[in-house]
């Protein structure tokens, strides 16, 4: 992987303006792969929860590392389904914010669960996600639009895996990556409260 990769992830999470990538929050392309791949990178709420599934992914190792990442995107592919399907989803909004805390209070707690149960909580956070992405999708041809975001998630996942990687490899424990999760969590709250 080059090193300007995850670096350019970076600087598309620190520098986004809109603070969701929902309707009424900011210009959205109305159709194609662009628009799916831009849909989680102008949403502060879904850059800050699925970096952080890359971060936790990392911290718990071993095969979390593509089980957590890999379940967020399957499930987040199954709530996209049912948003084109009519499905009804309630608590959406709150659940992609509570997504942003509890993953980031997870980092931060340094909290490690077997795979499955990881997997598992990552996955339901990862509907409501795929949900929002189904639901705000305009006139975009589905699959494009799809793909479009998928590859967005998969690299904000392996953006936050580098960070964690690159953070621990500095020999301070598992401190920057913690601190990286409080901030998440914390950015969560604010953004919850100001909405």
């Amino acid at each position: 992987m080059s090193k300007r990769l995850p670096l350019t992830v970076l600087s598309a999470m620190l520098f986004s303006t809109a603070a969701f990538a929902h309707p009424g929050h900011g210009a959205h392309v109305e159709n194609g792969f662009l628009a799916g791949f831009l849909h989680p990178l102008t949403g502060l709420d879904h850059i800050l929860a699925m970096v952080a599934v890359g971060l936790w992914a990392a911290a718990l190792g071993g095969r979390a590392v593509l089980a957590v990442p890999a379940a967020f995107v399957t499930f987040m592919s199954a709530g996209f389904l049912a948003a084109l399907g009519g499905v009804p989803l309630p608590y959406v909004e709150p659940m992609i914010l509570g997504s942003v805390v509890v993953i980031g209070l997870l980092v931060a707690a340094s909290v490690r669960l077997p795979v499955v149960p990881a997997a598992i909580l990552i996955g339901l956070f990862a509907v409501f996600h795929g949900h929002a992405h189904g639901t705000e999708m305009g006139q975009s041809e589905t699959l494009v639009y799809g793909a479009g975001f998928l590859i967005a998630t998969v690299l904000l996942h392996g953006a936050g895996i580098w960070l964690a990687v690159a953070l621990t490899r500095f020999d301070l424990r598992d401190l920057p990556v913690r601190a990286l999760g409080a901030a998440t969590a914390f950015t969560g709250l604010l953004v919850f409260v100001a909405g």
